[in-house]
């Protein structure tokens, strides 16, 4: 099983890749769903660890349905991800009505080229996830994340195995959304092939009367957690 770290920073990049996790989705912002991270930061993460680094291209906070000019920026974000050496591109578009918007995301594909190509959790939004995928057979993607529609992707197990049926096998349905380590077993003996999560624990809010941060995305990934999560994907306790 393939543990995929959403890495927040330079940081939890390090730290995934030291507690053996399989790859990482770079981002920034877990407090608003992730953004795009800078030049910068995707340079320096894929110059310095060796584990496959998959990108969100995401340009905002709010809903995914995007301008002609935003997803020209995405366009621009995936072409410098390619330049980069980066394995995959994590990202998406909905129409204003949630249905996949197939010309938009058809656009993010084939700026991709040979990256993998993963439908980010939009899934989670829309009205009719079975005909969303349906929908997304059609397309050249590599996979779906998704909670099955809920908070813990635990409890969307049920919604996550009728997805991965609608797949027919053509991508790979990942798990993802508050996976704890006591989670994974379910998934593995689900026959899902790979989790995502942050690994980040949940710090006390600092005590102060301004708070400019959502405490639960406080800091970086958490070594002990990711190796704790590693040893049970490879049926270790």
């Amino acid at each position: 099983m393939i543990v995929e770290i959403c890495a927040n920073s330079y940081e939890s990049a390090i730290t995934a890749q030291e507690g053996g996790a399989h790859r990482i989705e770079l981002c920034t912002d877990l407090s608003v769903g992730g953004l795009t991270p800078s030049k910068d930061l995707i340079e320096k993460v894929v110059r310095d660890i060796s584990i496959p680094v998959h990108v969100l291209v995401r340009p905002r906070s709010g809903d995914f349905c995007y301008s002609d000019e935003e997803l020209e920026v995405m366009l621009s974000n995936i072409r410098l991800c390619k330049s980069l050496g980066c394995k995959g591109i994590v990202s998406g578009a909905l129409h204003s009505d949630n249905t996949i918007d197939m010309q938009s995301t058809q656009k993010l594909i084939d700026a991709s080229g040979s990256m993998s190509f993963i439908f980010h959790r939009a899934i989670d939004l829309v009205e009719d996830p079975i005909e969303a995928i349906e929908n997304l057979r059609k397309l050249s993607i590599s996979g779906v994340l998704s909670s099955g529609q809920q908070i813990r992707a635990f409890d969307g197990l049920p919604l996550l195995k009728r997805m991965r049926t609608a797949s027919k096998g053509l991508f790979e349905i990942m798990p993802g959304g508050g996976i704890q380590p006591k989670d994974v077993i379910a998934f593995k003996n689900s026959g899902f092939q790979s989790v995502h999560l942050s690994a980040i624990r949940k710090k006390t809010q600092i005590d102060t009367s301004i708070s400019f941060f959502d405490s639960k995305y406080e800091g970086a990934s958490d070594l002990e957690l990711i190796r704790e999560v590693v040893a049970i994907s490879k049926g270790k306790s």
